[in-house]
């Protein structure tokens, strides 16, 4: 399909009829004349936080003037972080539950009431029906317990505390109640009451939050931890379910009074409550959207200002980590009453030629009077300005305006007033991957020839084209190099920084990729923005689950109050990003054999922009297909599912459906581990980590090389998602439970010995594992082999050869240990100790060359690859020494300093010539002299529990990473240096300015 770039629907918006304007026939107020009408100022600084709820050790923290509990409900251990508290069992409500966090068969829960209770009749409610035993226990005081079995005949002896103890399991179950219902002697019911503690909340502008913590925003309370064994790896065994509570004091002048006031939040982890002086306004529950919250009715203009916002993140459950609190941005706007609404611009590109391009911007309007007179006629003014990749604003090339002569209200978002105004640029630099030129959009507003408003869109021209013959930007095709991503900064947590997600993009441009699928959620805008400016094309994913969840907590609990407003807020803040080429509906949805889902999705995008395709990454697509679910989106994305390939492109009732693979390969590894022999399944996966020779990975999924023949196969395909780029906080598959078995331990006869003691007892093992392995890239932005393996096909013009594995195994002398090299040539020679193994060519559909037969022996391993015939790129690998010393190296030697930006810094364990040992696993000691601050440490190892917070890490097969800051507004050198026993330390200087 070729998507139009002009907005179809803008009828509706009431527009005016639009004036092509040229350069010479209009004056715009000076730039300095247009600051002071919109003010949009970070509001990050001076907040105050306490956790309340499950605390990071699992006990819990009453909320101040909120709602405790008139029994007290104990258990010896409870699922908390999973929803499922001992409070659960006696609330009345039979579809929650208690359940205890393991399979042991002795666990007991308990009722304190606040007097002496006797009862005639207790019923418990398990959560499945089965062979339960338990025993009902009394006790005065809680120590000594009497067993009983009350009657409305015989009630039992009124006692203070109430025990269910289990003694026998069914088999395969946990011990889990639904409720426990009771009658006293009476034949009344007893109940479970909540009282008010009577202090202030925090919400009440009264509250003394003193002894709260002081920080800046954004903040992520889960990251800091600590790693524990109990919680789920799913989400990272981070304890980042809870209650968080954030304060903040501020003023505005009187003389802002009658001015528009907002509070923006780029997103907030989840179930946001928003107060402001007391009085609760319109928040957000779906932690990854985008919202605005209006200030004016709650303010106190020329005093003293409270806002406090309450998030609940027990409330939400997750796939993966998702990070908890105020974790993106947030900005305090100001503007007249008439302005242009929140994310109230559309800027597109109807027709795009080399000699000139039309931009149509629309514009819609708040604050609109309910009459105007012709002496207050309402105007909007553009003006396009090129735009620097550092934001800066060139010159003009195009401006004119539209007006808006007549009484308009403001009923609903989509009938605010709007006027558009159409303009042509001469000779447009055309935004692509490779040169992502830009345009501003500057739109001001005037009423009676009075400027109110300047509000500003960046924008790219460009065209795009879907269809069977591949996707094209700009009518050339481009092949999609994607990968998936979820939003975590690794040892940063959620919490965003800008830096590092530029960092991160720097390392996937560095290995050929050129598109982001933002799996499974809406995006941080700094995201996109970067996009924008590096050159990526970015699919935007809105929901992983709809109105059926894949958690017991999902977006499904959401879903009929919320899926509009959400994905339609998704849409109107990201339309004008030029790196945005397709939105996503959904992933690995439940409802693939519903075609009205979608129906219904893809006319809420199409009503906010036609200008881009609509999709939905399926994981079942034979269903999708054949219930007519594809017929109802603009492509057909492909989660896996190769043998679906052809037979799809054969489909004749798809036969004009663009395709491509919205997610693929999965393939899994831990960066410098090597298992012999090189086999897809269990010798793969020792140690709880997996073969970085690049052949392993999940059941549903398969080896890179199988997506690359695939799609060189079937050219109709427009390109791919890859699983994942980095390795992200959670989901340790294939370690994401608990095994039943030692295979993973086959290593280590020492910890095999005390897993088998712990498997005899349990019947299971507690898995280590706490993030991914699927990453092209580790958890730390270190490359893994699969980089070079990806850069070697994404990046034919990069001259580049790379050898797996290390070379350093003295227990393998004498064995075979096969050689990999990924290279962008098309044939290599490998040479051990300088002896020749052979050349071999790249097969059609290959993309490595292996050397399965070689027989270990220590020293050197040199690839020389060949392209055409002629000498191409080198490689050489070595036998290193003992590790003698630290080698350490910033990716900035200077940064600014405002307390935000980042040096991130690698660590290597080397040799005495300067060789990293790769399989060194030495404890490092990191400390900083000078205006600086150490943020964060990791070494990409997914088994580690070393607090990511903490200034010791141990480095993982040779590497560790440091990532430092300046202290807000304090410039000078701040020297990092790493020690270790037994080694030469290192000490590298980086500049804050």
């Amino acid at each position: 399909m070729t998507t139009p770039p002009l907005l179809t629907t803008l009828a509706a918006l009431a527009i005016m009829t639009p004036l092509i304007a040229s350069a010479t026939n209009l004056e715009f107020p000076k730039p300095a004349e247009l600051a002071a009408l919109r003010t949009r100022e970070s509001f990050d600084s001076g907040w105050t936080f306490s956790r309340y709820g499950l605390q990071a050790d699992g006990s819990r923290k009453a909320e101040p003037g909120g709602s405790n509990f008139a029994v007290t409900v104990l258990a010896s251990s409870e699922e908390g972080e999973k929803g499922n508290p001992a409070v659960n069992a006696f609330d009345g409500n039979p579809e929650t539950r208690w359940c205890a966090s393991g399979p042991a068969p002795a666990q007991w829960l308990q009722l304190e009431f606040a007097k002496p209770t006797a009862f005639s009749d207790i019923k418990v409610t398990w959560e499945k029906e089965g062979a339960y035993v338990a025993v009902l226990e009394t006790s005065e005081d809680g120590k000594a317990w009497t067993e009983v079995k009350p009657t409305r005949e015989s009630p039992s002896a009124a006692r203070r505390f109430l025990r269910v103890r289990t003694t026998s399991l069914p088999t395969g179950q946990w011990a889990s109640i639904r409720e426990i219902e009771l009658l006293d002697d009476k034949g009344q019911p007893v109940k479970q009451e909540k009282l008010q503690d009577g202090s202030p909340a925090p919400s009440d502008p009264k509250f003394n939050d003193s002894a709260w913590r002081k920080l800046d925003l954004p903040h992520d309370w889960g990251i800091e931890g600590p790693f524990r064994q109990d919680l789920p790896g799913g989400t990272g065994k981070l304890p980042w379910k809870a209650i968080g509570w954030y304060r903040k004091m501020f003023t505005l002048p009187a003389a802002d009074k009658g001015k528009s006031v907002f509070l923006d939040f780029d997103g907030a982890m989840a179930y946001a409550q928003v107060f402001v002086n007391g009085k609760e306004l319109p928040a957000r529950p779906y932690g990854y959207s985008a919202f605005r919250v209006d200030l004016r009715e709650a303010l106190n203009f020329g005093g003293e200002n409270t806002i406090a916002v309450r998030l609940n993140t027990e409330n939400w459950d997750s796939r993966w980590y998702p990070g908890a609190g105020i974790y993106r941005h947030t900005w305090l706007v100001k503007s007249q009453p008439v302005h242009v609404a929140h994310y109230g611009t559309t800027v597109t590109t109807p027709e795009v030629t080399p000699d000139s391009t039309t931009v149509k911007v629309v514009a819609r309007l708040e604050g609109m009077p309910t009459s105007v007179d012709a002496a207050q006629k309402v105007e909007v003014q553009v003006a396009l300005h090129e735009l620097g990749a550092n934001d800066s604003v060139g010159a003009v090339v195009a401006k004119g305006n539209g007006e808006i002569g007549s009484a308009m209200s403001s009923g609903g978002d989509g009938n605010l007033p709007a006027a558009g105004v159409t303009l042509k640029v001469s000779k447009p630099k055309l935004w692509d991957t490779a040169s992502p030129n830009r345009y501003l959009a500057r739109v001001t507003v005037t009423v009676g020839g009075k400027a109110v408003d300047c509000y500003d869109t960046p924008f790219g021209i460009r065209t795009l084209d879907f269809s069977r013959e591949g996707f094209k930007l700009n009518g050339k095709r481009v092949e999609v190099r994607g990968v998936c991503n979820h939003h975590d900064l690794g040892a940063l947590g959620a919490a965003l920084n800008d830096r590092a997600l530029e960092r991160q993009l720097e390392i996937l441009k560095s290995f050929g990729c050129n598109a982001i699928r933002t799996s499974h959620n809406p995006p941080a805008p700094e995201l996109l923005d970067l996009a924008d400016k590096m050159g990526f094309l970015v699919q935007v994913e809105a929901f992983d689950c709809w109105a059926h969840g894949k958690v017991a907590k999902d977006y499904n609990r959401l879903w009929k109050d919320w899926h509009e407003k959400d994905l339609r807020d998704m849409v109107r803040q990201n339309r004008n990003h030029p790196s945005v080429f397709m939105w996503s509906i959904g992933n690995e949805v439940v409802e693939q054999d519903q075609p009205a889902f979608p129906k219904e999705l893809v006319g809420i995008v199409h009503s906010e922009d036609t200008t881009r395709p609509v999709s939905v990454g399926c994981h079942n697509p034979e269903k999708a297909a054949s219930s007519g679910f594809i017929s109802e989106v603009d492509a057909m994305g492909v989660n896996y599912h190769l043998s679906f390939y052809e037979p799809f492109l054969k489909n004749p009732r798809y036969a004009d459906k663009p395709v491509y693979g919205s997610e693929t390969s999965s393939c899994v590894s831990s960066r410098g581990e090597y298992f012999f022999p090189v086999k897809r399944g269990r010798d793969s996966q020792v140690n709880f980590q997996v073969s970085s020779y690049d052949v392993d990975a999940p059941g549903w999924a398969y080896e890179p090389d199988a997506q690359f023949r695939a799609l060189q196969k079937h050219p109709e395909f427009f390109g791919e998602f890859v699983w994942t780029g980095f390795d992200y906080i959670g989901e340790p598959t294939p370690y994401d439970g608990d095994a039943a078995n030692l295979l993973n331990f086959s290593g280590d006869p020492a910890k095999r010995a005390a897993l088998e003691k712990e498997l005899k007892e349990l019947g299971k093992l507690k898995v280590p594992s706490r993030s991914s392995y699927f990453g092209i890239v580790d958890l730390a932005g270190f490359p893994k082999d699969r980089f070079y393996l990806y850069q070697g096909q994404w990046r034919k013009d990069l001259p580049m050869a790379h050898i797996l594995p290390h070379w350093n195994w003295p227990e393998r002398v004498g064995q075979v240990t096969p050689i990999h090299v990924y290279t962008s040539g098309d044939e290599a020679e490998v040479f051990l100790n300088g002896k020749s193994l052979g050349k071999k060519s790249m097969a059609p559909g290959e993309c490595r060359l292996r050397w399965d037969d070689v027989v270990y022996e220590p020293g050197e391993v040199r690839v020389v690859a060949y392209k055409d015939g002629k000498e191409w790129a080198k490689d050489v690998v070595k036998t290193t020494g003992e590790a003698a010393k630290l080698g350490l190296s910033a990716d900035r030697a200077t940064i600014k300093d405002d307390g935000k930006d980042l040096s991130f810094l690698t660590l290597r364990i080397e040799d005495k010539d300067g060789l990293t040992v790769p399989r060194s696993q030495n404890a490092v000691r990191f400390s900083v002299q000078g205006p600086g601050e150490i943020v964060a440490t990791d070494n990409g190892d997914a088994t580690s529990f070393e607090s990511f917070q903490s200034p010791d890490r141990k480095a993982y097969n040779g590497l560790a990473l440091v990532i430092v800051r300046a202290k807000p507004g304090q410039a000078g050198t701040i020297r990092v240096k790493a020690e270790s026993e037994g080694l030469k330390a290192t000490e590298v200087a980086v500049e804050a300015k």
